[in-house]
């Protein structure tokens, strides 16, 4: 018995255009393995959309997207368009209108992936829940007296009970179903509302988990401690802001922006959730076939494990890793010499070989 899935795939811009084709024929040779068809729908929102029409998606985009299984985005931005356009244009309205207030981001350090830092080993296995939907990203706020010499910008963090119960709950769940511990990044010390008040709902929710252990720590010394000593971390949970930052960071330490996956996820299974590489459109590169499509491919394997199918989840990891244990796989940005294709080939032959 087959089960079929639909899924919108929005390349975007740049190496998004690129790295989606890989992740899609990853997708198909697990699905044949596991009783899984795919069906695609492509959507041309990008910033050349933007430019050639004035706005990122059409006036009923979500509409179209709204019953689908999932959502693969490849990226967005390029030059000409501000990057408040392209993510307040696409982005932000998915993951607002999708409840997509879970970011999930995970880290590991994998072989053939060197890290800049020297304490970074195979040992590292964290992930960073971000909240993605209300925080410091809020739209209110404005500018008044442009252009004279009194001009100024207020722009206010929003922080709901509701919106924030529910990602520190999340992230204990996932802390419970890991290894048991949590850190809650938070800066109260200095921002006297917003952080006390994500403090002591850490705390309620942090009371009903006795199995997990738990602790608070300011963003400043946090950043400090994830590049000193990276392994000791297994779920931190932040604000939209803060987690931002963290996820980013984090991935670099592991090794690479480039590679790095993200799912934008709706845990009420009401929406589609969204996944996406999070390296950016990369116009520096684009057109030449050398990106580097593992974070694409880490991201459908998201998919795979959010729509209900953990073992072939791991089956993709396993091949994307044991294509990155040989020299042959790596693309540019990783040292190597290999094309988008030739990583896709070796990802895809891990599969034959393991049938």
């Amino acid at each position: 018995m087959t089960t079929s899935y639909r899924i919108a795939l929005i390349p975007g811009d740049g190496i998004g255009t690129e790295v989606l084709p890989p992740a899609c024929a990853v997708l198909d040779a697990v699905g044949r393995r596991h009783g899984l068809a795919f069906g695609y729908d492509v959507f041309d929102w990008s910033c050349r959309r933007y430019l050639d029409e004035g706005a990122m998606m059409p006036p009923d985009g979500l509409d179209r997207i709204r019953d689908h299984d999932a959502i693969l985005l490849g990226a967005v931005g390029w030059t000409g368009v501000p990057d408040h356009v392209s993510l307040w244009g696409l982005l932000i309205p998915i993951r607002r209108r999708f409840r997509q207030y879970v970011n999930l981001r995970p880290i590991k350090v994998l072989d053939g992936v060197p890290s800049p830092v020297a304490k970074a080993t195979s040992d590292i296995d964290f992930v960073v829940v971000r909240e993605n939907v209300e925080g410091e990203y809020s739209e209110i706020g404005g500018r008044l007296n442009r252009g004279f010499p009194e001009e100024m910008a207020v722009q206010e963090a929003v922080f709901t009970r509701a919106g924030t119960e529910r990602i520190l709950q999340y992230a204990f769940d996932a802390a419970q179903q890991r290894r048991g511990h949590l850190v809650s990044a938070t800066k109260s010390n200095g921002i006297v509302h917003t952080m006390p008040f994500w403090d002591e709902i850490a705390e309620e929710v942090g009371a009903r988990y006795p199995g997990v252990t738990w602790r608070q720590e300011h963003i400043d010394a946090l950043v400090a401690k994830v590049v000193l000593d990276p392994a000791r971390f297994d779920v931190i949970v932040g604000s939209n802001l803060f987690g931002d930052i963290l996820s980013d960071l984090a991935a670099a330490v592991s090794g690479s922006i480039g590679i790095a996956p993200a799912a934008n996820l709706d845990p009420d299974r009401n929406f589609p959730s969204m996944f996406e590489p999070v390296h950016g459109s990369a116009p520096d590169i684009a057109g030449r076939g050398i990106a580097n499509p593992l974070g694409a491919i880490w991201s459908a394997a998201m998919m795979l494990d959010h729509l209900g199918h953990p073992e072939a989840a791991a089956e993709v990891s396993d091949a994307f890793t044991s294509a990155l244990a040989t020299n042959d796989a790596r693309t540019p940005d990783l040292g190597g010499n290999a094309t988008t294709n030739e990583f896709t080939e070796l990802v895809l032959g891990n599969f034959a070989r393991h049938r």
